[in-house]
């Protein structure tokens, strides 16, 4: 990485606050107790434990479409998923099902009964008031409808609403999670953690390189797209190969890959 690159990634990195992925990500890796505390904020939990943290973790699914979970903990045999989302079709109903699916397919191991299915919560927490309701947070689980008692199934979705930024614990929790100065943070765990990434020099060099990688990763989608955009129009690999850098033996590859037929 060269100086200028690395300027503008320590640029990008003062620019990031919590409801940035990257971030919170980071923020949140290897750090239960900034976890602990969001949930004991979420759930209205104050003695919540959180037991284990995981994050970006991939669950993939073969037959189907895979899931990557940005923040996942167990505490008291609970399982909760925590997601970020900035964009309001990120947080859509059927992605929160979804993940709540697969956090089943998770834990659910071989041999293992279906009343032993952990209680599991997904948690968006997202930029904008996603129900449009105007609440603060929302609860969402499965009811009888003819009688309206719970169906205990324990599953539970569960919406923040990013937009509020109240004097409660949770309008505060929110604050810190649009908050780009450490030192404007309302809680001190949280505020903490987002200093070392933004002005401890290990801290620093660990995100910048992440986020080089990530920038390192989106132009290779962007040019394998270009070479499948080729193919498909059925340019010869010479010329694919002199339009991209890449080896044509690598666009042989992404052909094969993608079931594309090669012109020679």
């Amino acid at each position: 990485m060269d100086e200028q690159q690395r300027q503008r990634n320590l640029e990008k990195i003062q620019r990031m606050c919590l409801m940035d992925d990257v971030f919170f990500n980071v923020c949140l890796d290897d750090s239960p107790e900034c976890v602990e505390l969001i949930l004991q904020i979420v759930m209205d939990e104050p003695e919540l434990k959180v037991q284990s943290v995981t994050t970006q973790r991939t669950i993939t699914n073969l037959n189907y479409h895979g899931v990557r979970f940005d923040v996942m903990a167990t505490a008291k045999g609970k399982v909760y998923d925590i997601e970020v989302q900035r964009a309001d079709e990120g947080a859509i109903p059927q992605r929160a099902r979804y993940n709540s699916y697969m956090i089943g397919v998770r834990e659910l191991h071989s041999g293992k009964k279906y009343n032993e299915l952990p209680e599991s919560y997904v948690i968006f927490i997202t930029a904008h008031d996603v129900i449009g309701d105007g609440l603060p947070i929302y609860h969402i689980d499965r009811v009888i409808r003819e009688t309206g008692r719970a169906f205990a199934d324990g599953d539970h979705i569960i919406y923040v609403n990013g937009e509020n930024r109240d004097n409660t614990a949770l309008g505060r929790l929110m604050q810190d999670f649009f908050c780009k100065e450490p030192n404007k943070m309302y809680y001190n765990t949280l505020a903490k953690r987002a200093r070392y990434f933004k002005e401890d020099e290990i801290g620093v060099s660990k995100l910048s390189e992440i986020t080089q990688q990530l920038i390192d990763e989106g132009e290779m989608k962007g040019k394998i797209s270009m070479i499948i955009k080729m193919l498909r129009a059925k340019q010869t690999l010479d010329f694919i190969a002199q339009m991209s850098d890449f080896t044509i033996e690598k666009i042989k590859e992404i052909a094969k890959q993608n079931d594309i037929a090669i012109i020679e």
